[in-house]
């Protein structure tokens, strides 16, 4: 793939506007009665935010989630009120570098305390669980599952939300003491696992196993919204299909590439900060992260560009 690298936005600085709430990721602006997120190029591993961004990660991102939002919006209501930057006032304008393709204005809905994760196939920290227990969050699964085994029927796993460090897997009866609103639990269970079943057979479609993937709720005018990013490669495992065998660990779309490379540095303990990415690792991951981009929506990565 040619590559052509544009300026990475590690973090915006707009003058004359109050400094953002920043998360690993994403940029938030309050608007007073809405927000405005701007998706940057930082990308974080073991919860520690690297040194370098990944070039157009973060339009990579948001335009992904775009895509996911408007497939899945007969499922739920989301959060997007507008991807027009000029409708911004003023100071923002003169920042439009920052913002563009990279942005969206969104309204401003009250976040659930819990993570919404739905897998599909056994990897990760719910493999390592259950290797351990032969249950999931709680759910017992049928035992001889392997390294990426594909689960019968998805399961709904969800974790805390924490500010600082690691998110932690609960039970869905956890969850519900979490909430303290067992229907609004229910609702948030069914709900994530029908995006996620659209979502995987739409992937699936495209070449694309989307092994399991994380989702965020609000709650805005006393409705459930779907916010933050959907079924983006930060937020998901992507495996590509024709490669995709069980009992091994799989290529992948998505930041494992980076988890992978960290795991073999002898000097870093997981603990920020972060250790400076070689070149080659950084355009390798933009490389994972476009091929997403293009294999879902079907179109050119350069008609986002700068």
């Amino acid at each position: 793939m040619a590559v052509t690298e544009s300026p990475i936005v590690l973090q915006t600085n707009i003058p004359g506007v109050p400094a953002p709430k920043r998360g690993k990721v994403r940029d938030i602006y309050d608007l007073g009665d809405k927000l405005l997120i701007v998706v940057t190029d930082r990308i974080s591993a073991f919860d520690v935010i690297m040194p370098n961004g990944i070039p157009d990660k973060g339009v990579v991102l948001n335009q992904i989630s775009l895509y996911w939002f408007k497939q899945v919006e007969s499922v739920i209501p989301n959060h997007i009120i507008s991807t027009d930057i000029s409708t911004l006032p003023e100071a923002f304008q003169k920042a439009k570098d920052q913002l563009v393709n990279r942005s969206v204005i969104v309204k401003k809905a009250n976040p659930l305390p819990a993570e919404c994760i739905v897998r599909g196939y056994l990897t990760g920290s719910g493999l390592k669980e259950y290797q351990k227990t032969g249950k999931v969050c709680g759910i017992e699964l049928p035992k001889g599952l392997v390294e990426s085994s594909r689960i019968a029927e998805p399961i709904f796993t969800p974790s805390t939300k924490a500010e600082e460090g690691h998110d932690l897997n609960i039970s869905f009866e956890e969850m519900k003491e979490i909430l303290k609103d067992d229907a609004l639990a229910e609702k948030v269970k069914n709900t994530s696992l029908a995006i996620y079943k659209k979502g995987r057979d739409l992937a699936d479609a495209k070449g694309i196993i989307i092994a399991d993937t994380k989702f965020e709720f609000g709650l805005f005018n006393g409705g459930l919204i779907l916010i933050d990013e959907v079924m983006t490669p930060d937020s998901s495992r992507f495996w590509p299909k024709y490669d995709y065998k069980e009992g091994v660990s799989q290529k992948s779309f998505d930041k494992q590439f980076l988890r992978d490379y960290l795991e073999t540095l002898k000097d870093w303990n997981k603990t920020p900060p972060g250790p400076a990415l070689p070149q080659e690792i950084v355009m390798k991951t933009r490389e994972k992260y476009v091929e997403a981009f293009e294999r879902l929506t079907g179109k050119k990565f350069g008609d986002f560009r700068f």
